[in-house]
């Protein structure tokens, strides 16, 4: 009597758990702190449930990779009901860099940190980064421009040079948000025109 029931959990929402316990810890401690026996002892669960799920704290790692790139593209996902693609790219970035701005300390161990060299996780952040530049090229789209080959690789580079001004800003923050956000979102028709194409409608992002 009075005795509440539990309720249990599908493995997929059990290791989805896990996984957002260990992006949680992250924020608090260095990656390489973050191990399954950590995770268990924060989520008050047996070692052998995260051995259930995870055969070694690297598979862990990239797992949470996984995670925090689908709720970063999901979060960064391009709101078509905009009529300006400038707004659209500026809204995608905006959420980007504020995204990573709130997951700061596990982006850049992730990104930056030595488990960042693995093939796995190198295979999370390619696709990760085909996603972003197909929502890209997406947009060009949207104002008659084709995207050539010059073009997939500019918005190739364009990404890049977008991830890498936002670690820097975040370990060194000598600009302010405003001035960032302007910066990458006027680099990319600037990118165009380096690759011998104008992207109509585009100009007042350069100004």
């Amino acid at each position: 009597m009075g005795a509440t029931k539990r309720t249990r959990m599908t493995p997929e929402a059990r290791r989805r758990q896990l996984i957002l316990e260990g992006l949680e810890l992250a924020e608090e401690v260095p990656l390489e702190q973050v191990s399954i026996e950590a995770v268990a002892e924060s989520a008050g669960v047996s070692r052998a449930l995260l051995f259930h799920y995870f055969d070694t704290r690297q598979d862990f790692h990239v797992a949470m990779a996984e995670e925090q790139a689908r709720l970063m593209l999901e979060c960064t996902e391009p709101d078509l009901t905009l009529e300006d693609p400038i707004d659209i790219l500026r809204g995608t970035i905006v959420a980007f860099v504020d995204f990573v701005t709130e997951n700061s300390a596990v982006y850049l161990a992730l990104m930056r940190g030595a488990s960042s060299a693995d093939p796995a996780m190198q295979a999370v952040f390619d696709h990760t980064r085909s996603v972003m530049v197909r929502r890209t090229l997406d947009h060009v789209s949207l104002v008659d421009l084709t995207p050539t080959p010059l073009i997939e690789l500019a918005v190739h580079g364009w990404l890049a040079f977008a991830e890498d001004v936002t670690i820097r800003w975040l370990t060194r923050p000598t600009i302010d948000r405003d001035d960032l956000l302007q910066m990458i979102t006027s680099s990319l028709p600037m990118l165009a025109l380096a690759a011998g194409e104008s992207i109509p409608g585009m100009e007042r992002a350069t100004g």
